[in-house]
């Protein structure tokens, strides 16, 4: 024959023949018809002509069996076109084939994080250089998943049909390099932007058993993905296409979702930066880039300690930061940053942990929005001339950091103080309070309202500027929380035992001394120890069986264990709460631990023994079990406040602050009269725990979480000493409190009250105000006890207060509590004085969070109960009626 016509179907969608004098392709007929045309052996796709259906004819020599259905119903497609061919009387050059499988191919939903993305049908690419078994295998297999498949026979036509269609999957023949080279091609498309999320497959020819395999090393050179061994079965190609999909192009399609965040980050006005789990960088955002004067290129790559940092920073305020990220929680705060030319500026940051595979921290993402203030304004102003990196949009986006007042909490106050200050009468201000202190490198809340009183002073009448004076001199004193007692003449009681409680000991007579004997005897008594839980007596057993209720009563297990309770009731709460496993420490060294504790706690004491300490445990153990306080705190925080409640007494000597500081005691020097007890309890338990590694609780933990415990629990034991009483408590009310009853009761928040009140309980700062108040409420939780107890500690602390005040008036000392005089004194006043003065608020703001409405029965009860006796002038603990029976 003669020249034979080449068809070809350009992108516009026109169709065209040219001639050809030789042809290589095995389709022999082709046949053109207007409005359906089939080309023989092709399946033709264009985008523009719709008069070209989508699916046409594939003539396979070997369709698969389980395709015959659909492969006659396809080559009826083609119709009189396919009848009317002329055999071997023209040949086709065609580039490319193209079908829409017959399979019904739905977009399916994707969720990537908070994303929701529609993935539509696969895309299939398959570039042969000839029709074969295995081409015809992998096309069938296409059309079983309901991919959409292509067909390219040269390096030309693939390019452009991928370059076209985008295809996730590419299938390229590397079993022989006669008609082109595979490897080639593959780098080819490689070399395009387009190729970075597709997964390229090579089939290779299939090796003999005695042939040894070669190395994929070259293939993946090239920038194959995968190898395909020869297989001509549909199945085999169906199952190397699914698991594909399910494997790398699931993946590269969630991976392609990341370019629409990045894209929202590069135009995020706030400061956007990504560290590593080891704080190296990997990513800034614009905004962050003209906020610190530096090209990402000068920040990706390096660890945030080789940047220099601003020393307006207090000391500790990076390991309060780190204290919090490595514990998976949220920080935010304000923070001093260096900007590239050397200015410290005042930022809002919030930095938080993002958890990934194993359920480790693998990122920290920190969002940084400039505090408003005029000294960073300027700065910034200064600065964006002098910036190298940021080019045009640095001036015309700079006001994306002025300030705008947008939240309650950019309200500049220094501003408002500068505005004034130019005012010729306050060069000749005559009051010394005026000075200012808005200098302060760290702003805390008391520091800005005395700026605004400030501000307010200046164009204030001389009797309100004399009036704020006063102000400011109340709100520059350390101690804004603590009451100012009344004279002795209005409530002796309360006035003696507030002072004996709160008062810092510095009344002391010189030359005297009180030294306390330390309780070396460790061991009580000869009950046995139990090996383990359940080794416990039956009559001990069944009285912890309780131990959950609040009515729990500790006195009946002092009985039963001959005054070692703590070890019993420790063991059980402990097994309860995980803490063996927590500190990954066997039961044994925990029984060991106990038992070094209690025997440091002094039995000779009526009061503070190891049976306070043991009750203290169960209130603790208690309050954790309430709902809110179990989810405003992690499993660390609740070992540490189980410890500090097991250990915050440890060798008390039965006396008060006041009284060794009077003494002039060895451990009052050694603290500087300061929290002297609190301080001696923390310092000798952690001593006692390390001395030895038999009861060594922490040897088994890293470093930083033994930081973090070791830091929880010191925190917690210093909260019971009560000279700061009333600021844990009117923190906690201001703080926790309001912000929620206001977030709970507010009509605008309806639907969002969980989430605010969660958010107002997990802030950091918040958490510590919830263990402080929980110890210390677990600490004086006697008048909140059933009333037989309560008569009982009652007894037992007045008893001690009584001892103290005899060894005062023996050796001369200060009577710090001279109401609790064993001759004069009323238990049932004292007790009413602690409750109105100590107990009801601090147990209502508690109640207001932690809801504990048996607690306050109690309380109201046993109240009612002191009442009655000192309306009847009874100094005993119990009416006359009751000593009766």
């Amino acid at each position: 024959m003669g020249c034979a016509p080449s068809i070809h179907v350009s992108h516009s969608g026109v169709i065209y023949c040219r001639d050809s004098e030789e042809s290589n392709s095995p389709h022999q007929t082709t046949t053109i018809s207007q409005g359906t045309t089939t080309l023989h052996g092709l399946f033709v796709k264009t985008d523009a002509a719709d008069s070209i259906p989508s699916v046409l004819a594939y003539q396979s020599q070997q369709p698969p069996p389980s395709a015959g259905p659909r492969r006659k119903e396809r080559r009826e497609s083609g119709g009189a076109s396919a009848r009317s061919r002329t055999p071997h009387c023209c040949s086709v050059e065609a580039d490319t084939q193209t079908s829409s499988s017959s399979a019904k191919a739905s977009a399916a939903e994707v969720q990537v994080g908070s994303m929701r993305l529609t993935q539509y049908p696969i895309q299939v690419l398959l570039i042969f250089a000839k029709e074969d078994n295995q081409s015809n295998g992998f096309w069938w297999a296409c059309d079983r998943a309901g991919y959409r498949c292509n067909v390219a026979w040269t390096l030309e036509s693939a390019l452009e049909c991928f370059l076209d269609k985008h295809q996730e999957i590419i299938v390229i023949d590397h079993r022989n390099s006669k008609y082109f080279d595979a490897e080639d091609i593959c780098r080819s498309i490689r070399a395009t932007e387009l190729s970075e999320h597709t997964v390229i497959l090579a089939v290779v020819p299939r090796t003999s058993a005695d042939q040894e395999e070669t190395s994929v090393l070259p293939l993946l050179d090239a920038g194959f993905d995968r190898q395909f061994m020869e297989n001509s079965s549909v199945t085999a190609c169906y199952n190397e296409l699914v698991q594909i999909e399910r494997g790398e192009v699931r993946s590269q399609f969630k991976l392609r979702a990341c370019n629409a965040v990045f894209t929202a980050l590069d135009h995020c006005q706030e400061a956007v930066e990504i560290t590593s789990e080891d704080h190296v960088i990997q990513y800034v955002n614009p905004a962050f880039e003209r906020m610190m004067g530096y090209c990402k290129g000068e920040l990706i790559g390096k660890e945030l300690t080789e940047l220099p940092k601003s020393d307006k920073n207090s000391a500790d305020l990076l390991d309060n930061i780190n204290t919090f990220i490595k514990k998976g929680k949220e920080w935010q705060g304000v923070y001093y940053a260096r900007r590239k030319s050397g200015d410290s500026i005042q930022q809002h940051v919030k930095i938080t942990p993002v958890v990934g595979q194993g359920g480790k921290i693998r990122h920290f993402v920190s969002l940084k929005r400039l505090h408003c203030t005029n000294e960073n304004s300027k700065q910034l102003s200064k600065s964006h001339h002098e910036d190298k990196c940021t080019g045009d949009n640095s001036q015309s986006e700079s006001g994306s950091y002025t300030c705008k007042n947008r939240r309650k909490d950019s309200v500049d106050v220094k501003s408002i103080t500068s505005q004034s200050s130019d005012a010729p009468s306050f060069q000749t201000r005559r009051y010394s309070s005026m000075a200012r202190i808005h200098s302060m490198t760290i702003e805390a809340p008391i520091t800005k309202v005395i700026n605004i009183i400030n501000a307010a002073q200046e164009n204030s009448p001389i009797t309100v500027a004399e009036a704020l004076d006063r102000v400011l001199e109340i709100l520059r004193t350390t101690e804004l929380y603590s009451p100012q007692l009344g004279t002795k003449d209005e409530d002796p009681h309360t006035s003696d035992l507030v002072g004996g409680l709160m008062n810092d000991g510095l009344r002391r007579l010189s030359g005297n001394e009180y030294v306390f004997s330390k309780n070396t005897n460790l061991s009580h008594t000869h009950l046995p120890v139990p090996n383990t839980i359940n080794d416990v007596p039956p009559c001990i057993a069944q009285l912890l069986d309780n131990e959950e209720s609040w009515d729990f009563n500790i006195f009946e297990l002092e009985a039963v264990t001959n005054k070692r309770p703590l070890v019993y009731l420790g063991l059980k709460v402990f097994a309860r709460f995980g803490v063996s496993e927590f500190l990954n420490c066997s039961e044994a060294t925990l029984r060991a631990w106990l038992q070094v504790i209690e025997a440091n706690y002094h039995s000779s004491n009526s009061y503070h023994n190891s049976t306070h300490a043991a009750d203290v445990l169960h209130a603790t153990a208690f309050f954790l079990g309430k709902e809110r306080v179990k989810g405003s705190l992690d499993h660390l925080d609740e070992v540490a406040a189980l410890i500090a409640a097991t250990i915050h007494d440890v060798d008390h000597p039965g006396r008060t602050n006041s009284f060794l500081c009077n003494a002039g005691s060895e451990l009052a020097v050694l603290y500087n009269d300061t929290a002297v007890l609190e301080s001696h309890h923390t310092a000798l338990a952690f001593q006692l725990t390390i001395k030895d590694s038999k009861y060594n609780i922490f040897k088994n933990i890293d470093r930083n979480r033994y930081r973090t415990l070791r830091q929880v629990i010191i925190d917690m034991v210093l909260a019971t000493e009560m000279t700061k009483h009333f600021e844990h408590v009117n923190k906690f009310v201001n703080s926790i409190n309001k912000p929620m009853a206001s977030e709970e009761s507010s009509p605008h928040n309806e639907g969002s009250n969980t989430e605010c009140t969660t958010n107002i309980k997990n802030f950091p700062d918040n958490q510590t105000l919830i263990k402080r108040m929980m110890i210390k409420c677990a600490d004086v939780a006697n008048p909140c006890r059933p009333l037989e107890l309560c008569i009982e500690w009652a007894g037992r602390i007045s008893e001690e207060y009584f001892a103290q005040t005899d060894e005062e008036k023996r050796q001369g000392l200060p009577v710090v509590m001279p109401v609790f005089d064993r001759n004069t004194c009323s238990i049932p006043k004292s007790q009413i004085s602690f409750i109105d003065y100590f107990i009801t608020d601090m147990f209502d703001a508690w109640d207001a969070f932690a809801h504990l409405p048996v607690l306050m029965q109690h309380l109201a009860n046993n109240y009612k109960h002191w009442k009655t006796l000192d309306d009847l002038k009874c100094k005993s603990l119990r009416l006359p009626s009751e000593n009766n029976n």
